[in-house]
């Protein structure tokens, strides 16, 4: 049973959106390109694991505290043998280890060995369950999800799951009966109770409102080259068409996520998209579907 679905965190939005509208220094399109990639390997796993018949609880992306430590769980399984914590990785490539170190086999560029998240998060999660009072067995795994991975040197007694045993890894967690109780319930909505919305470790760029490029670009391609057509946008890139209404609550949700302070308003929208379009067109769009606030002089919406 799925209890927390996989959801696109702000740090990766929010980049996403900065990446389309402003240059990024090679170092944070180094990170953002990281994001999408693991977001995405998440997702694959996440789409393997809908074969698993057998009872268990499922908690995607969660993200815990304790003792003002902050570890964030990829995947987490709480069946009737216990606790199965699962870190995702979408690396591509050829690697290797040397003295516990990762490294790419192509560059020699070292990378952060999984392992010691893995060990880190495992710790601490068994220490927040010590404090619950709950006292499950928790087994952890690094899931190398992308079958273009390859990992030389690849230790026998570490807890890896390469490409080639995936299969067979969720074969075997498929085959292991598993029955849940009220205890594992309670378990599991004790969790998401704890869980952090806000991560206090995201590396999102300096930016300011003047400095990102204004308009609705197109929601496949990225591009802003697009022009108003039957009551549209068609992007003269890719082809792609969007509605004026689908398009508008697009720009309007982008521009309250890169700027939840600032206030809603009609003229700041009309600003920010940039569009040929009259102005009943975009307080339409807001009329509908948020509230409209305040006075004559401080007119915005909720």
């Amino acid at each position: 049973m799925l209890l927390k679905r996989r959801m696109e965190s702000d740090e990766l939005m929010i980049i996403r959106s900065l990446n389309t509208r402003m240059e990024l220094t090679d170092k944070e399109k180094f990170h953002y390109s990281n994001l999408e990639k693991g977001y995405a390997g998440e997702v694959k796993f996440d789409q393997l694991a809908e074969c698993l018949q057998e009872e268990r609880f499922i908690i995607n992306d969660l993200l815990l505290e304790i003792n003002n430590s902050f570890f964030q769980i990829d995947t987490l399984m709480i069946s009737q043998s216990g606790i199965h914590l699962l870190d995702i990785k979408n690396f591509h490539g050829d690697f290797y280890l040397n003295s516990d170190k990762l490294y790419n086999a192509g560059t020699n560029r070292e990378y952060k060995n999984p392992m010691d998240q893995l060990k880190r998060s495992t710790t601490l999660l068994r220490q927040l369950l010590q404090n619950l009072k709950e006292n499950y067995l928790v087994s952890s795994a690094v899931i190398f999800i992308n079958p273009e991975f390859t990992l030389y040197q690849a230790p026998m007694d570490q807890p890896f799951i390469l490409p080639t045993q995936l299969n067979r890894y969720l074969n075997d967690l498929n085959k292991t009966p598993t029955k849940l109780n009220e205890g594992h319930k309670k378990l599991a909505q004790k969790l998401l109770s704890l869980h952090q919305t806000k991560n206090p470790h995201t590396k999102i760029p300096h930016y300011h409102y003047d400095q990102l490029q204004k308009g609705i670009y197109c929601k496949t391609c990225k591009s802003f080259l697009i022009s108003t057509k039957n009551y549209g946008f068609e992007c003269k890139q890719c082809g792609e068409f969007e509605k004026n209404e689908q398009a508008i609550l697009r720009s309007v949700r982008e521009f309250q996520l890169l700027f939840p302070d600032r206030k809603l308003t009609t003229q700041i929208i009309l600003e920010w998209c940039n569009a040929d379009l009259h102005k009943r067109t975009f307080s339409r769009v807001l009329k509908k579907y948020y509230t409209l606030s305040g006075n004559t002089s401080d007119t915005h919406y909720k």
